[in-house]
């Protein structure tokens, strides 16, 4: 079995693709998703559409990424839907067929309950845990602030309380390779801007990378 985290999609459905054809994740794999799904890339539709297959399919846990909160907020708030379409958004609405109501992207009941029901905040093991931004140092998992876990940008910290090693995404790292700092890994690696997506075996290190082009790499954790 192995733990394989996956970090910021943001639409790319192609270097997603790409990424799951190299990992070939199995039934006895937790596969790991740190959130921000949706906009910035061309096909956040697709990317849900994928994800939900891969719930039905596997052993998907699902992280909520500060977008995917924008736009379930924007779902029922006018001011909150011009904030999200200026932050990302419009690229979500345009991989969407068009529908008559008015500020309201044309995604299937089944994306909403993906979204609302299915995702969580944070997900930890004996020996990690996982967010989509970041955790105070000495809160426990269970009590973090969701502005914390969704918002809160990676860079130098204190380890954890618990002494698990946190993954992350949510920090675009702009060179294309995870920021390992040994007690916290970020494996955003700006796909949706040029760069790598990434999938992360959170046991060994070894990480696999692929881009919207279809290229493949890999690399393995200092």
């Amino acid at each position: 079995m192995r733990l394989l985290a996956i970090g910021d999609i943001h639409g790319c459905s192609q270097a997603f693709d790409a990424l799951l054809t190299v990992v070939a994740p199995t039934a006895d794999d937790w596969l790991i998703t740190l959130g921000d799904y949706v906009d910035r890339g061309p096909d956040s539709r697709g990317v849900i559409e994928r994800l939900i297959d891969l719930n039905t399919g596997g052993r998907l846990v699902a992280l909520l990424g500060n977008h995917e909160e924008m736009m379930l907020d924007a779902r029922y708030a006018p001011a909150a839907f011009a904030a999200w379409v200026e932050f990302g958004g419009q690229e979500t609405l345009d991989s969407y067929p068009a529908r008559p109501e008015p500020g309201l992207p044309g995604v299937p009941d089944e994306h909403w309950r993906f979204l609302e029901q299915t995702c969580i905040d944070r997900f930890e093991t004996d020996r990690h845990f996982f967010v989509h931004g970041n955790v105070l140092p000495d809160v426990p998992i269970s009590d973090q602030p969701i502005e914390v876990l969704h918002w809160e940008k990676f860079g130098p910290s204190r380890p954890h309380i618990s002494g698990k090693t946190m993954i992350c995404g949510h920090t675009a790292q702009r060179n294309g390779r995870p920021r390992d700092l040994g007690h916290a890994v970020c494996i955003d690696t700006y796909a949706y801007g040029g760069g790598w997506l990434t999938c992360l075996d959170a046991a060994s290190g070894f990480y696999w990378q692929a881009n919207q082009k279809g290229d493949t790499r890999t690399g393995q954790l200092a």
